[in-house]
């Protein structure tokens, strides 16, 4: 990529940019700048909410940057006080470790593992002597820490705010020094965290770095952040078939913020499909689709992808078919008996093949509700398929092998 499209590529899907000066700037010093993203495991299924700054790490990957995927073990214990009301249970170190080994493993089914670098960052905060510590405390003031809306709320509201939670932020700042990150990303909702990773960089000399905050993507619903709890999310381990009836059950609006966000589409496709949509050029559907393909495939493979589409195509079809559909048993012995011409005929719709055939010619057949004009066409033995001939005549097909 030349620069231009290093940086379109790099701002897509962003909400803030802080420090945006800096990054052409840090592109065109032409070394592998060192690109961070934290997960505090405190839960181990994620959805594809979690999988959006998962996914501006691929491209960064794709550019051939240092990905620092931080596991933070050491925070966990403490778990992150963004949004929080309240304090969080402390996880013990084996249900850190349980989460950990689940994330690893969804986390690498978008990420390459050979380009990825896991880090734990108990490896150097657990480390920390009391003088480290307070070394590290000296670097912030308290006053800073309480511009943080949540824990001024809760002191106003006389709500329970333990010391550990005031000194999250600056662990994870800590990261950001001991790995000298060059770009952290994440969700809008760790903005605080890292404005204090900047300045505590700063504190201990280095350049602050560039902070990319990505929206937080809202679930099926399309109102609410996608979560588990609220019964909107799209799991990454969702079975292919309700993954992508999932994606297929968005509105349109959603769709483009899910290509923006989860897509591997390039740039100017991505405005193509926008202008498309905007101008009423393109069925949305189609799109929808296509998006639905693509994540079902990142996530199962493409065979997985192509059983899912088929299925979810062919259910759909049958909410546009008669209330009623008469059964027709279709005796067979061999892959020859399932010919379309056979099929027409033992079905009882013809009475010979040059019927057949000229049914088939002039696009008269349907299958699950595609036209079927191949003369060689066969089908697979399976129940439920809907045969349909003209516009009245619906048969559902059972298979019975003699």
């Amino acid at each position: 990529m030349n620069l231009e499209d290093q940086i379109r590529t790099i701002e897509r899907g962003t909400v803030d940019i802080i420090g945006r000066e800096r990054v052409p700037e840090l592109l065109k010093e032409g070394r592998k700048l060192n690109i961070k993203f934290g997960i505090d495991p405190t839960a181990p299924d994620i959805h594809l909410g979690h999988t959006v700054p998962l996914q501006k790490l691929r491209q960064f990957q794709e550019m051939g940057h240092n990905i620092h995927l931080i596991i933070g073990d050491y925070t966990a214990m403490i778990g992150d006080p963004s949004g929080r009301s309240d304090t969080r249970p402390m996880l013990t170190p084996e249900q850190i470790a349980a989460n950990v080994r689940t994330y690893a493993t969804q986390v690498f089914k978008l990420l390459d593992p050979n380009r990825t670098e896991l880090l734990y960052n108990s490896q150097w905060l657990g480390k920390f002597s009391a003088t480290d510590l307070i070394h590290l405390t000296s670097k912030y003031t308290v006053q800073q820490l309480l511009q943080r809306r949540d824990f001024s709320n809760r002191i106003k509201e006389n709500c329970p705010l333990s010391v550990a939670e005031l000194i999250y932020p600056l662990l994870v700042g800590y990261d950001s020094v001991y790995l000298k990150t060059d770009i952290e990303i994440g969700g809008t909702d760790q903005l605080f965290n890292f404005l204090a990773s900047r300045a505590i960089q700063e504190a201990y000399g280095q350049k602050p770095e560039v902070v990319l905050t990505l929206p937080l993507l809202e679930g099926t619903d399309g109102v609410r952040k996608m979560s588990k709890s609220l019964g909107n999310a799209i799991g990454v381990t969702d079975e292919p078939f309700d993954m992508y009836g999932k994606i297929m059950s968005i509105n349109d609006t959603l769709m483009i913020k899910y290509f923006e966000l989860l897509s591997d589409v390039s740039v100017d496709e991505l405005d193509s499909i926008k202008r498309s949509i905007e101008e009423g050029i393109a069925n949305p559907m189609t799109y929808k689709q296509q998006l639905a393909r693509e994540i079902v495939i990142k996530y199962h493979g493409l065979e997985a992808a192509v059983d899912a589409e088929k299925k979810f195509n062919k259910i759909h079809r049958r909410k546009e078919l008669p209330e009623f559909i008469e059964q027709t048993q279709i005796p067979y012995s061999s892959e020859e008996d399932l010919n379309i011409i056979t099929i027409l005929r033992r079905s009882g719709r013809v009475s010979s093949n040059s019927e057949a055939r000229r049914l088939l010619q002039q696009g008269g057949v349907r299958i699950d509700g595609d036209v079927i004009k191949d003369l060689d066409y066969s089908l697979k033995p399976e129940d439920g398929t809907i045969l349909q001939v003209g516009k009245r005549y619906f048969r559902e097909l059972q298979f019975k092998k003699e």
